[in-house]
């Protein structure tokens, strides 16, 4: 008896609806998943789904999804564990890929796929730790507040500049989905960070933290976790970010996994020293 390959598999663009399956492999590898995250993400780019079937049934997914014309950004990287090393991940890889054009493409890269990631051209940027555990509860820090509608065009210039894109369609669902909470500093009229926490799987997920400094960074966090329930937290934060490391270790979290934020050329610049929590490892 011979095992299905890729010749039986079929690659065809995901729908909303086949997501919660893939988003059900992803909370199988430990991901942690947000609980309504793929609403935000098909709203950015709903051509950049991709999934793949034997007998119509899935097995492997890829997602690629575009921001602007110079950047996209991959994710969701699955094959069912039943099925793996028989190609059908690789087949869909290329196929979703195609979706880029002749865009730069970011990825958050798993440690068991970062060499096949380099063999595509991918290069590394810098490594992404996920820290885990419960922030103290506090009072909210002065000038930190819930975000009002009014807040949305300042958030999306600040976003803007924390990112290798805009990104208005994104955030337009990111800030207000099911469960999702976002918070602003404000000092003399200017924000200063803004940060989102969402409901998901195992912990609730802190994503983007953007902020000026530590200080408003450390602020933000204090409020996110106030909003979570038990203060609870899992947060992805750049290593190159010493001081949000530094951050993480004083709240007492602990790093649970690593990833790698790759790129296969050049992004526009940003201010990355502003990030101290990515918004998420699967769009960026």
């Amino acid at each position: 008896m011979t095992s299905p390959g890729p010749a039986d598999l079929v690659v065809a663009r995901a729908s909303l609806d086949d997501w919660s399956v893939i988003s059900g492999w992803a909370g199988d590898e430990g991901w942690n998943p947000g609980l309504s995250d793929a609403p935000s993400f098909f709203a950015q780019d709903p051509e950049g789904f991709f999934i793949g079937r034997i007998d119509g049934q899935p097995v492997s997914a890829v997602s690629v999804v575009t921001y602007d014309a110079d950047y996209a950004f991959l994710g969701f990287y699955l094959v069912r564990p039943d099925l793996r090393g028989r190609g059908h991940g690789l087949t869909t890889w290329k196929t979703a890929l195609a979706h880029a054009g002749g865009r730069t493409v970011g990825l958050d890269g798993v440690v068991a796929q970062q060499d096949n990631y380099r063999k595509s051209g991918f290069e590394l940027a810098h490594r992404t730790v996920r820290f885990i555990g419960t922030v103290p509860t506090a009072q909210t820090p002065p000038g930190v507040r819930p975000a009002a509608a009014a807040d949305f065009a300042s958030i999306a210039a600040y976003d803007g500049a924390c990112c290798p894109a805009d990104r208005p369609r994104f955030l337009e669902r990111w800030l207000t989905g099911p469960g999702h909470r976002t918070f602003v500093r404000v000092a003399d009229g200017h924000l200063t960070g803004y940060a989102v926490v969402r409901p998901a799987l195992d912990r609730p997920r802190v994503g983007p933290l953007f902020a000026d400094t530590a200080e408003d960074a450390r602020a933000l966090l204090l409020a996110l976790a106030a909003d979570a329930p038990g203060g609870e937290v899992a947060i992805d934060i750049p290593e190159s970010n010493a001081p949000g490391v530094a951050l993480a270790e004083e709240f007492g979290l602990t790093p649970s996994f690593e990833t790698a934020r790759m790129y296969t050329g050049p992004v526009r610049p940003f201010s990355a020293e502003r990030v101290y929590g990515v918004t998420t490892l699967e769009l960026g």
